[in-house]
């Protein structure tokens, strides 16, 4: 069951929707932000809410589907699983109407980033992000932004001198993903007017 736009309905009568379609025989009910509206704080609340109030809700699984026209799709799909929903729509790219739909790559990263913490799990393969992004880029012919979180071309990109010294000693001190997790072979250290001599020594 698809509720249009729920993100700007009122909670209780929302809560009297869900519960009625479940009732009905539904399993999972779709809770979207179709116009990117909500910020993280209101979207995990109403999915709280429902989670709280709605007869039989255990019966059905909760889903979110957010929308990005205010940049908040990935923290507004993160505050909907953090508070109970266990289905998200996502896309590679972030690709979708208008600015687009929460990035299937962002949100595997984080739960994988924050495994411990949150204790959520996927089935996703995320040595396939990489590639798949590409694939999608190119059969769609809509170029990956460089600083796109996860797959664009900068993501594990070090071209601050500072940066690539951390890096260097330690990979961890500044990138807080392996970029083999998501399938790029290696970091690249990138020779520019602000990088320093670690950074050159380990071009030569």
């Amino acid at each position: 069951f698809y509720c249009e736009d729920a993100g700007r309905t009122d909670n209780v009568y929302l809560a009297r929707v869900v519960e009625a379609v479940i009732k009905a025989g539904a399993t999972v009910v779709n809770i979207p932000d179709t116009t990117g509206y909500c910020l993280p704080t209101q979207y995990g609340e109403k999915i709280k809410f429902l989670m709280e109030d709605v007869k039989g809700v255990h019966n059905a699984i909760l889903s979110t589907h957010c929308h990005n026209d205010l940049g908040m799709a990935t923290a507004n799909t993160m505050a909907g699983v953090m508070n109970g929903a266990r289905q998200v729509e996502v896309t590679i790219n972030g690709i979708g109407e208008r600015a687009g739909n929460t990035s299937l790559e962002e949100i595997a990263m984080i739960l994988k980033c924050h495994k411990s913490s949150l204790e959520i799990e996927t089935q996703i393969n995320t040595q396939k992000i990489y590639s798949t992004s590409r694939m999608v880029s190119s059969l769609m012919n809509m170029p990956v932004q460089p600083n796109k979180a996860i797959v664009g071309r900068n993501a594990f990109a070090h071209s601050s001198g500072i940066h690539q010294d951390g890096v260097l000693k330690n990979r961890e001190s500044y990138e807080i993903m392996d970029p083999t997790d998501v399938g790029i072979d290696k970091n690249s250290i990138v020779l520019t007017a602000r990088s320093g001599r670690a950074a050159l020594k380990h071009r030569l």
